[in-house]
Order: C-alpha cells, then sequence, then structure tokens
C-alpha cells in the first residue's frame, strides 16, 4: 500500500497507472501536477487524482513514489524541480519510451541522488491523448520494463515493480541501451514510417481522393499515426542513434524489394512476403500463448 504517489503528467499513461492503482487498492492519495491546468482540472472532475498541486514543494511533502508520465525531452527540467523536494525515502521512476537519454539526464541533474530514480517504461497505450484516454485496465497483461541502475536498492526497485505488478503489468528487465535498440526496431521505427505514409498522402493534390478510400488496412498501418507528435518527436530524437541503424536497414530492404517489382521477380517477392507472413504468425500464437519469449512490442 502506498500512502501516496505523485503522477507528473495526467494523461493517458499517468493516468492509467493512476486508475488501475486506485482499482486495485493500493494508493491512499494520488496527486496530479503539470503543465497543462486544463488537463489537470479534468483528471480531478473524473476521479483520476486526489488533488491538484501547483508546486513541487507541496506536491512531493510525504510522498512515496514518483511517476513521470510526460515527453521524454522534459525529465531533465522535471528532475530539476523536484530535485529540492526530494525526500529520501521517495522513489521517482519514468514512463519514458527511451532509456539511455533518460538516465543521463538523471544522472546529470540528481547527481549522488540518482541512486532514488529507477527508469520505467510501461508497454502499452494508445493514440488517444488525455485524461479522458485513461483506463484502469490499459497495463493488464502487458509488459512493464524496468531498466534499474547499478546504484538503485533492491527495495526500491521492488517497490516500482510491486505499483507495475498491482496494475496487472508483468515486469520485464533490461539494460537501457538494449532497450532502446530493441524499441528503435519494434516501435519508434512503425511509428516513424506511419508518419511518413500519412504526410505523404495527405500533401498530395488528390489527397481528398485518397483518404476517401482508405479502407481497415491503411487505418490498422496508420493508427499509431495518431499519437501525439511532441512526444514522438521527442522519442524520435532521444533515441537517434538506433532509430537511424533500423531505418537505413529498412530502406535497404526496400531497395531490395524496389529492384524485385521493377524486375517483376514474381518469386522475390513471394518470398519475402512468405517469410514475413510466418514470423508474424508466429509472434501472435507466442502472444496469444503468453510466452515470455514473445518479441516486446509497444500498442501505440
Amino acid at each position: 500500500m502506498l500512502d501516496k504517489i505523485v503522477i507528473v503528467g495526467v494523461g493517458l499513461i499517468g493516468g492509467s497507472f493512476a486508475l488501475a492503482l486506485k482499482r486495485a487498492g493500493q494508493v491512499r492519495e494520488v496527486v496530479g501536477i503539470g503543465r497543462h491546468p486544463e488537463a489537470l482540472a479534468r483528471a480531478l472532475a473524473l476521479g483520476i487524482i486526489d488533488r491538484v498541486c501547483d508546486d513541487y514543494a507541496d506536491a512531493m511533502d510525504n510522498a512515496d513514489l514518483v511517476l513521470l508520465a510526460a515527453p521524454v525531452a522534459q525529465t531533465g527540467p522535471i528532475l530539476a524541480a523536484l530535485l529540492p523536494h526530494l525526500a529520501p525515502g521517495t522513489v521517482v521512476t519514468d514512463a519514458g519510451s527511451t532509456k539511455c537519454d533518460v538516465v543521463a539526464a538523471a544522472r546529470a541533474v540528481l547527481g549522488e541522488r540518482v541512486a532514488q530514480f529507477v527508469p520505467g517504461h510501461p508497454i502499452a497505450g494508445s493514440e488517444a491523448n488525455g485524461p479522458d484516454a485513461a483506463l484502469a485496465g490499459l497495463y493488464q497483461g502487458k509488459k512493464a520494463v524496468l531498466t534499474p541502475l547499478p546504484e538503485n536498492a533492491a527495495s526500491d526497485v521492488e517497490r516500482v515493480a510491486a505499483a507495475w505488478r498491482a496494475c496487472g503489468a508483468v515486469i520485464h528487465q533490461l539494460t537501457p541501451e538494449d532497450h532502446d535498440r530493441v524499441f528503435a526496431a519494434v516501435s519508434h521505427l512503425p511509428h516513424l514510417l506511419a508518419y511518413a505514409l500519412v504526410d505523404d498522402l495527405a500533401g498530395k493534390p488528390h489527397a481528398d481522393m485518397l483518404f476517401q478510400y482508405a479502407a481497415s488496412g491503411f487505418r490498422d498501418f496508420t493508427r499509431i499515426a495518431g499519437s501525439s507528435p511532441e512526444m514522438w518527436r521527442d522519442i524520435s530524437l532521444a533515441n537517434q542513434a538506433a532509430l537511424l541503424t533500423e531505418l537505413d536497414a529498412y530502406l535497404a530492404q526496400l531497395t531490395t524489394m524496389r529492384a524485385m517489382l521493377a524486375a517483376g521477380d514474381g518469386a522475390g517477392l513471394h518470398d519475402i512476403y512468405a517469410n514475413a507472413q510466418r514470423a508474424r504468425h508466429e509472434w501472435q500464437i507466442a502472444i496469444e500463448a503468453g510466452s515470455t519469449r514473445a518479441p516486446i512490442q509497444e500498442n501505440t
């Protein structure tokens, strides 16, 4: 049982965390703080949080756990704002989709207090934003990846892990470097591709006609392009090196497939399609079976 948690950024991710802990009966008070007063007021009206704080001195007083659920580029400024009010017994974690940059920001700002910061990333989400999108069951059965620091006390890591387990999540651990390489491939690149396709079509002279006839395949492929541009701009830049590596590999694959298409190489295209279909089916079976070997994915 947590007496008090602080959510910095009460939108889909932070709001769902609060609702899940409340539903599980694992928190007595949830305090919200952030950049947008209207979002905080809405979260309060929806019962996601119990109180809104205007400053970190009030918010951090007697806090057991703090969740940073804001765009990753804000990690440093947020930690700098809360540091003067960070009590020895308070644990801070985050929900950022990149980890190396978040860890670097935490080390730069917190210094010797970095031991109180346990990096994390819940692998769940939606293209919807804001407190109205928050769901108590968002994390049920989903992975929550922690990337603990050498300085973290085992009890602090367990406090964060226990909170996510109370939300219904399954805990995984990776190094920050492995985390960023994995998610560059299975999350950040797909978002970049979806944004690129929609932007390309929207810029065509006959865009209205194209969107008029777009159906389920287009909808499924581009759903994630409805996500927050600010968040995904920050994620793309934060994971630049790993994302460029994956993007270059994908461009090479596209070049290969373009050459096959230009040459009328049906057999070559079929081989790629068949291999992709087989891998997709195996992944889906593993997911449905709840296999711990299933690839980690981000449902955003």
